[in-house]
């Protein structure tokens, strides 16, 4: 009988649903898949519908992207035609959202550690170089060798929303390193925007544009009435950067690396929770109004504005993007030119080629050197999958090619293959993540713990080197947890000094809030030496573990509550639960708690003689092993 089972036949009824959908419960947090799988298939009907669109008889798609549109007062006027609206304002607010994710990875995210973000920088710098060296050596005669920013970048949004929609079972850490990597390669591509492909170049409006940087950095100190502040600073920073020639979609960039970004501070948790209960005591607009207030301001900026931006981003500016600069002539004779251009080859060997040999190729080399940090589930033929995906360079590179080609018929056959190198990519990565799934089947996923027991990281109860050894994947508000506690307790008894336990953090966020908060407040107690003593804290009291009640316990355990405020809020305390999810995703942890028994995943009831002869039998198990060799 699984561990599933025994969930099953459980009468609380939380953990009915966690067996049922455990899965989603453990990852939900990390796979937020939904809203990118639905904007990576507008994106690609847009796409379908501007080459439909380009190809009628008559001329309409080029006549109306080219309608001019005039905004202003007096002699102070703007003149857009509608595909420049598109390429320099609304794709504005898309690099504005870029900006703010990069500066969230670098603050609170998988680049605060240079351990963890290594491996995905170093793998995007040479997706970066790789691409531009094909495309240079392929297109070397044709004059166009200047356009080899077309192949640098990656399509972040559809790249995850492949992921989602091609990707392997249990794809967590892989999205985890592409998303990290998906960052640094925006950076780049970024930086080679602003420094190749800027004409005309105007410094004195700079001025403007660094004085209106510096009211948006300012902004965050006013006590209300920031939007309009940001809108109108934002505004005037964009026409500034408009002025001086450096591409204004970049002056989105600018201003959302400004904006201040911090993981939500407990106190400031705790005051929304006491505004929102004493209007829920005495219901009035006054009382409302400051619930509301003091929720959203417990949220950095930066969140909320990735939060407010994202549908808008997915839904909206990327798709009216693909369907102003997708549309590409398919007639045969434009086929055939494209077909024997060097510029259109280039493209292709460059993102197909290029970003698979230089995002794989540098990764393999890490993991052979025993560089960085490669979390279980990283494995090389998910990464190579992901580095297919990595070829997928549609957004940016159709973005490039509007500034780097100025002839129409070789920017037709540099969108003739970026369009084919995406399908190409997208089909490659299909074929590895299938053959990579053949390869391991469910069946045998998760039968062996992945991450060996580490004394430098893991929490261990026990001596160190005792030559049993219990791991648990548990949840502090999980009711079977806090039972196994008890049969973890009696088998130590019986085994004494022989036997070691670890704990890892696999909560169930979908059907217990706290969990996660919990989660990590006990990493934040590890970091003052009272992992253990916080745990069993815990779960003597599994129904309060709100803000207050955690800092509570803090304080009767003596610790430090500066300190542990402070940790509570770092992103290295994230990080180090989020590992332990991700650990328990891709070893298809459903359920806890789930134990490992030296090392072999324990199925079965968990009560204590169970477990005890569980134990006993992996002895007799590593016997019969050693007398086979």
């Amino acid at each position: 009988m699984s561990e599933l089972t025994i969930i099953r036949q459980s009468p609380d009824p939380d953990h009915s649903h966690a067996q049922e959908r455990g899965r989603r419960s453990i990852a939900e947090q990390i796979r937020a898949l939904g809203q990118t799988r639905i904007g990576a298939l507008l994106l690609l009907a847009a796409t379908l519908a501007a080459i439909v669109w380009a190809n009628l008889p008559s001329e309409s798609y080029a006549e109306f992207w080219d309608t001019h549109l005039t905004v202003g007062v007096a002699d102070l006027q703007l003149n857009f035609t509608l595909h420049a609206l598109v390429n320099d304002a609304l794709m504005a607010i898309f690099f504005f959202t870029v900006g703010l994710e990069v500066r969230r990875e670098f603050a609170i995210g998988e680049l605060t550690s240079w351990s963890r973000a290594m491996v995905p920088m170093i793998a995007a710098v040479a997706g970066l170089i790789l691409p531009a060296l094909l495309f240079v050596l392929i297109s070397s005669g044709s004059g166009q060798q200047h356009a080899w920013g077309v192949v640098i970048s990656t399509d972040t949004a559809f790249l995850v929303g492949a992921l989602a929609l091609i990707g392997p079972r249990m794809p967590g850490r892989l999205r985890v390193f592409l998303l990290a990597l998906a960052v640094v390669d925006d950076i780049g591509a970024l930086a080679i925007i602003a420094l190749v492909y800027t004409a005309n170049f105007t410094p004195l409006p700079l001025v403007v544009a660094a004085i209106g940087l510096a009211g948006v950095y300012f902004t965050r100190y006013l006590r209300g009435g920031r939007g309009p502040v940001y809108a109108t600073l934002a505004i005037i920073v964009w026409m500034a950067f408009l002025a001086s020639g450096v591409h204004p979609t970049l002056a989105g960039v600018a201003i959302a690396l400004l904006v201040p970004v911090y993981r939500p501070n407990r106190r400031d948790v705790e005051h929304a929770l006491d505004l929102a209960r004493t209007f829920r005591q005495s219901p009035n607009t006054e009382y409302a109004r400051a619930a509301a207030n003091s929720l959203r301001e417990s949220i950095s900026i930066n969140e909320r504005l990735q939060t407010a931006y994202a549908p808008y981003v997915a839904y909206v500016i990327l798709p009216v993007f693909a369907l102003a600069n997708a549309g590409v002539e398919l007639s045969p004779q434009i086929l055939a030119a494209a077909a024997q251009s060097p510029i259109t080859w280039g493209i292709i060997v460059g993102l197909v080629v290029g970003k698979l040999l230089g995002v794989f190729g540098s990764t393999a080399l890490m993991r052979l050197t025993g560089l960085g940090e490669f979390g279980p589930g990283l494995t090389l033929d998910r990464i190579i999958g992901g580095a297919a995906l990595c070829g997928i360079g549609f957004t940016i590179s159709l973005f490039i090619v509007d500034l780097a080609i100025d002839d129409p018929a070789v920017q037709n056959q540099a969108r003739v293959g970026v369009l084919a190198a995406s399908v190409l990519a997208f089909v490659l990565a299909t074929v590895i993540f299938r053959i990579s799934d053949a390869a391991h089947p469910p069946t045998t996923a998760g039968r062996t713990l992945l991450r060996p027991v580490d004394p430098a990281r893991d929490h261990i109860y026990g001596p160190l080197d005792a030559p049993f050894t219990i791991v648990e994947y548990g949840d502090f508000q999980c009711g079977f947890c806090l039972k196994a506690t008890g049969s973890v307790e009696e088998v130590h008894r019986e085994f004494g000094d022989s036997l070691r336990y670890v704990w890892r953090h696999a909560p169930l966020t979908r059907f217990h809030p706290n969990a996660l908060a919990a989660a990590e407040a006990s990493e934040a107690a590890a970091r003052q030496g009272k992992f253990f003593e916080f745990e069993r804290s815990l779960f003597a009291d599994q129904e309060r573990q709100l803000p207050s009640d955690i800092v509570r316990r803090a304080e009767e355990l003596g610790l430090d509550l500066e300190r542990f405020t402070t940790d509570l809020e770092t992103a290295e305390v994230a990080a180090r639960v989020r590992d332990d999810m991700l650990d328990a995703e891709a070893m298809d942890i459903t359920a806890v708690p789930t134990f490992f028994i030296n090392g072999r995943r324990h199925t079965g009831p968990f009560d204590a003689q169970s477990l005890i002869r569980a134990l006993e039998a992996s002895v007799q198990d590593d016997v019969r092993s050693e007398s086979a060799r």
